[in-house]
């Protein structure tokens, strides 16, 4: 009986440690090569909301860095009464993606993925697939446009045409941009070694 309960001990540590090293943030967030370095399985994932959806691995990514710094349990911090009272949070955002409970039941719907959950980097970058595939369809901004993509992905497809009002979300979508581009500069260096190691199954 002794041996049992430390053999299930022993299952529960090892869970516990399997977990925290695949949810841990990334070393270094802004270079891609070196977060696929750390999480093959992440590539992989990304590579297929790519082919999927035919939304860039580096705008992926540019959007998870800009959202949620790839902190798989990020929430808009609180607002504080008179600067001092932990208030509610302004919005519902959480995960890597920081989707909307709304908007992320919407993408479990249409795209049958009941499962889904917004802590999981699989389908976050699935989720932004299916996110900025619709902006191109709503709003006919290309999935390469990482600025206007992310413009339409922080304010919803019903805002976005007010964006030019928003002095905020210019530079916060100026700030995807240049880091899209050095995820592209960077993914061009490494995508070969990435794509040998074929043995790793996902």
């Amino acid at each position: 009986m002794l041996k049992l309960k430390n053999l299930s001990n022993f299952f529960l540590i090892l869970i516990f440690v399997f977990l925290i090293g695949c949810s841990s943030i990334p070393k270094n967030t802004a270079d891609g090569c070196s977060i696929f370095s750390e999480r093959y399985l992440w590539y992989k994932h990304a590579k297929k909301a790519a082919e999927k959806w035919g939304t860039p691995i580096y705008i992926q990514l540019a959007i998870i860095k800009m959202e949620s710094d790839f902190d798989w349990l990020a929430k808009p911090a609180r607002k504080k009464i008179f600067k001092v009272i932990p208030y509610k949070r302004p919005s519902s955002s959480f995960g890597y993606s920081q989707a909307v409970k709304g908007t992320w039941r919407q993408y479990k719907k249409e795209t049958g993925n009941k499962y889904a959950t917004r802590t999981r980097f699989k389908d976050s970058v699935d989720f932004i697939g299916w996110y900025t595939n619709k902006t191109e369809k709503i709003l006919k901004i290309s999935k390469k446009d990482a600025f206007r993509q992310y413009v339409a992905y922080h304010e919803g497809w019903g805002n976005y045409k007010n964006y030019k009002k928003n002095q905020k979300v210019i530079l916060l979508a100026n700030k995807v941009e240049r880091q899209a581009g050095l995820y592209k500069k960077q993914l061009s260096k490494c995508s070969k070694s990435l794509n040998r190691k074929k043995f790793i199954i996902y």
